[in-house]
C-alpha cells in the first residue's frame, strides 16, 4: 500500500466517465484489473492523494492517470465558450486514461451498439474464459494469440452477438501482423484512423475512441449519440455545419473548434451529458 500525491485529479470522474470498463466502486474504494494486475484505489477527499493497493508501482499509475498532462494549459485551450466553461468547472479533475492498445481496441469494438453495463459484462466473460486468473474472480485481459485461436462457438458464452466474428478477425489481423498496433503511435491522427478503419466493425467513432484513449491522439473527437445531441444543441448553428451537423462533420468540427486537445473537450461534454441529460 502506498500514496500518490496528485493535483487536478478526480478519481471518481475519471473512472466513472465511461472511458474504461474494468473498474468498479465499493464505498470509498475502486477495484480494477489493469496491466495484468488487480488494483484497489481510493482518494483522500481533502488532499486529493491516492491510496493504492497494487503490485503495480507509482510510475505506472502516474502514467495511467496521465498526471503528466497540464490540465490548466489544456483547459485554457479548450475553454472556448460558456458551455465548455460550465462542464470544466463542474467536472474538473476528470483526466483521460492511457490504456493498453490491445485491450482498448477490443473493448471499443465491443462497445459498438452497446451500453456500459453490457460492455463490462462482455469484457469480464471474455477475460474469465480466455484470460488468466489473477486472484479470485479477477482475470487478466486475453492475449492476442488466445483470441486469434478462438472459434465463434468458443466465444458464444460471452454473448457478444454480431461482434464475435469481428473480434476474432481483429485478433487475427494483429496476430498476423496485418496491423501493427505499436506503429500507430508514430502515424499522424488521420493515417492512424485510416489504418484502424480497415478492420471490420471500426468506423470513425470507434477509431477515435481507440486513438484518443490508447495512442496519444488528442485530436480524437469520438461522436456517439450523446456528443451528437449536445453539439447540435449547443453549437448546431455554427456555419461550419452548413445546416447539417452529421456525426462525421461534428468530429471534424471538434478538432477545428477546440484544437489539439479536443479529446479532453469531448470527454467533458460526454460526461456532462451522461450525468445530467442536458438535451
Amino acid at each position: 500500500m502506498y500514496t500518490i500525491k496528485t493535483e487536478d485529479l478526480n478519481l471518481e470522474y475519471t473512472l466513472d466517465c465511461g472511458q474504461v470498463f474494468r473498474w468498479d466502486r465499493d464505498g470509498d474504494w475502486w477495484t480494477g484489473v489493469v496491466n495484468g494486475a488487480v488494483a484497489r484505489i481510493s482518494q483522500d477527499s481533502e488532499t486529493g492523494d491516492l491510496l493504492v493497493d497494487s503490485s503495480l508501482d507509482e510510475d505506472f499509475f502516474y502514467s495511467y492517470f496521465r498526471l503528466d498532462d497540464d490540465l490548466t494549459a489544456i483547459f485554457k485551450q479548450i475553454n472556448k465558450d460558456e458551455h465548455m466553461d460550465v462542464a470544466i468547472n463542474k467536472y474538473r479533475g476528470l483526466r483521460l486514461i492511457r490504456q493498453d492498445p490491445w485491450e482498448c481496441l477490443i473493448s471499443y469494438m465491443l462497445a459498438t451498439a452497446s451500453n456500459i453495463p453490457r460492455i463490462k459484462k462482455n469484457i469480464y466473460m471474455l477475460s474469465a474464459l480466455f484470460g488468466e486468473e489473477i486472484e479470485n474472480g479477477h482475470y487478466s485481459f486475453p492475449k492476442v494469440e488466445a483470441l486469434a485461436a478462438a472459434s465463434c462457438e468458443e466465444l458464444f458464452e460471452c454473448k457478444m452477438g454480431f461482434r464475435t466474428a469481428r473480434i476474432i478477425k481483429a485478433a487475427n489481423a494483429v496476430a498476423n501482423g496485418d496491423i501493427v498496433l505499436d506503429e500507430l503511435f508514430s502515424l499522424d491522427y488521420s493515417e492512424a484512423q485510416k489504418k484502424l478503419m480497415k478492420l471490420e466493425g471500426i468506423g470513425e467513432k470507434v477509431a477515435d475512441c481507440i486513438l484518443l484513449f490508447a495512442f496519444e491522439k488528442m485530436e480524437g473527437f469520438p461522436v456517439d449519440t450523446h456528443v451528437e445531441k449536445i453539439v447540435k444543441a449547443y453549437y448546431g448553428n455554427d456555419p461550419y455545419f452548413e445546416g447539417n451537423p452529421t456525426k462525421s462533420k461534428i468530429g471534424k468540427w471538434g478538432r477545428h473548434y477546440f484544437g489539439e486537445y479536443c479529446g479532453y473537450a469531448q470527454q467533458y461534454l460526454f460526461y456532462q451529458k451522461r450525468l445530467e441529460g442536458l438535451v
